[in-house]
């Protein structure tokens, strides 16, 4: 364990968690650094209810793999969030039309704040996107909803394209059709995500990630987050296909990834984005 510093000035640069002992004449007292500010020990402590609550060394951890509430029971603090919405689908390829090929899904928005203020005695409505449900129409497939944390809302991952049709526009963009030429992937949100792939002839476009655009026919890329103490890729995009390759797999639950699209010439299935995910962290 960290030794707290004993000075008469506070620490430089400190995280949250990291203790001094204030030897100031008119203080004399143990302090907590609370991410903005040095309180005392003695203090009303944050405290929280709601979601699944785990302990790692320094910090409690909220997580919600569904919607519900985030209730501050204690004095006000600073909180960690990662908020991240639901996956697009991925769309699918026509039974015995090789040009027709689906697009991957985006992936959800993905959203991380290290310095999040929450206020004593208010709940806070959490609400975890869904993932976008494959359904088989001609256009670009399902977004998924989006994942909400008080002020911040993580929009959900565009669907795949479909019949030559781009991918739609989403927390990350959704992977464009291939098949009748070039098409665009849908745009990412600025902050949130990345584009999806485009679409050409014999390969459709794969899902944008929280880390990169994707590709022809290859997904974008996820962001990795240790807020739970261990280091988990997640908001990954839905892989594209190709006139003979691409299983069409779903997102996994509470990732954000989006579905993968489906090859031509297979069962017109496409796939559904996996369910977002709120995470709430505060040191202790």
């Amino acid at each position: 364990a960290a030794t707290p510093t004993v000075s008469a000035t506070a620490p430089s640069s400190p995280a949250a968690g990291d203790q001094w002992f204030d030897t100031t004449s008119s203080v004399k007292a143990m302090k907590t650094y609370n991410g903005t500010a040095w309180k005392f020990m003695s203090d009303v402590t944050f405290s929280a209810t709601g979601g699944t609550i785990t302990n790692i060394t320094g910090y409690k951890v909220h997580t919600f793999t569904s919607s519900g509430t985030f209730s501050v029971s204690g004095g006000a603090g600073v909180v960690e969030v990662l908020v991240i919405g639901g996956g697009g689908s991925g769309n699918n390829g026509y039974i015995n039309a090789a040009a027709v090929i689906g697009g991957g899904g985006g992936a959800g928005g993905y959203i991380a704040s290290s310095s999040f203020y929450s206020n004593a005695g208010l709940p806070y409505t959490i609400i975890v996107g869904a993932g976008g449900a494959w359904t088989d129409v001609a256009s670009a497939s399902a977004n998924g909803s989006d994942s909400v944390f008080s002020t911040i809302t993580s929009l959900g991952g565009g669907g795949g394209g479909k019949q030559s049709r781009a991918g739609a526009v989403g927390g990350s963009g959704g992977g464009s059709a291939g098949g009748g030429g070039i098409n665009g992937g849908g745009s990412g949100t600025t902050g949130q995500g990345y584009a999806g792939g485009g679409g050409v002839t014999a390969n459709s476009g794969g899902g944008g990630g929280a880390g990169g655009a994707g590709g022809i026919p290859t997904a974008g890329i996820g962001a990795a987050s240790s807020i739970t103490g261990t280091s988990v890729t997640r908001a990954v995009g839905g892989a594209g296909a190709g006139a003979t390759t691409g299983n069409g797999a779903a997102g996994s639950a509470n990732t954000g990834n989006g579905g993968n699209g489906s090859q031509a010439g297979t069962a017109a299935v496409g796939s559904n984005g996996g369910s977002g995910i709120v995470i709430i962290r505060y040191a202790v």
